[in-house]
């Protein structure tokens, strides 16, 4: 019962996170996150989708954690450089959600994507399936090196983000402020899923434990 649970919570999460990303992709003229303006660079530079691109980078980036520490992979982090990848292209052939306008409307729909992807990846990891490709690599980037989790995110999506201006993808203001907003909400959804999460753990581990009693 609670690995139905949480996996539910964790396919719910990620088609959440998804949507957000789809949102912001949408108005990318205002910037988006470094991976995704990396993400958009690539599809624009060579073609095939950005989710194709999304779940390339997600591969790469498993096997490189795969290599530095084997703990922070589990199955929760294959799926989800596929289903991430997989929902933005499905969002986008759908083609349901608000396309710029080039007017201001365009902040207030940016911003809510952002905040779509907030709550959705704060709910996903709540699930404790598994980190993603990008937390994984970067948690174990740290664990390596020494360096702070704040630190080498900040190195890595600094990095990141180099690439995919070189490259030509879409940076500008929102590229800047992404975090300041996305980070608070994540780590509220988080918290508040995660004692969600916790309590029906914990009320099932009593019932099984009482059920057992009772049976003995």
């Amino acid at each position: 019962m609670i690995r139905i649970f949480r996996w539910s919570i964790y396919f719910i999460g990620i088609m959440i996170f998804s949507l957000g990303i789809t949102i912001t992709v949408n108005m990318q003229h205002l910037g988006i996150h470094p991976w995704d303006v990396l993400n958009v660079a690539l599809f624009d530079l060579v073609g095939l989708s950005i989710g194709s691109w999304a779940i390339i980078i997600s591969f790469v980036l498993i096997v490189i954690s795969w290599i530095l520490d084997k703990s922070y992979i589990k199955i929760g982090t294959f799926l989800n450089a596929v289903l991430v990848g997989t929902f933005v292209d499905l969002y986008m052939w759908l083609d349901f959600l608000p396309k710029t306008t080039n007017t201001w409307p365009d902040v207030l729909v940016i911003i809510a994507g952002i905040v779509v992807m907030g709550l959705g990846g704060g709910i996903y990891n709540a699930a404790g399936v598994g980190s993603g490709p990008r937390d994984g690599f970067m948690l174990s980037i740290s664990d390596k090196t020494g360096a702070s989790i704040g630190k080498v995110r900040m190195i890595t999506e600094s990095t990141v983000l180099i690439i995919g201006l070189i490259l030509g993808g879409p940076v500008f203001i929102f590229t800047f402020i992404f975090t300041f907003i996305q980070s608070p909400l994540f780590q509220y959804s988080y918290l508040q899923m995660r004692r969600v999460v916790d309590r029906v753990a914990l009320v099932h581990t009593n019932r099984y434990s009482s059920g057992s009693g009772n049976a003995g």
